[in-house]
């Protein structure tokens, strides 16, 4: 044995390595799949709901800062 207990490392490190790629592929695949399912109506409605809350907050501050 001319290279021990390190002999198989380079085959080691190729297959951890290819393993981490395929990772992260799959969860590259699966984060682009879950993002397509979004509903583009509920967030603007969403967001329109936020922003009128605050319109009604900031009317609400002035209204008090200007009563003092």
């Amino acid at each position: 044995m001319i290279y021990g207990i390190y002999g198989s490392v380079p085959m080691m490190i190729f297959i951890l390595a290819s393993g981490y790629l395929f990772a992260v592929y799959l969860l590259l695949a699966l984060a682009k799949r879950t993002g397509r399912k979004v509903n583009h109506t509920n967030i603007s409605s969403s967001v329109k709901g936020k922003r009128n809350e605050e319109i009604s907050v900031r009317t609400k501050i002035t209204e008090a800062v200007n009563s003092q």
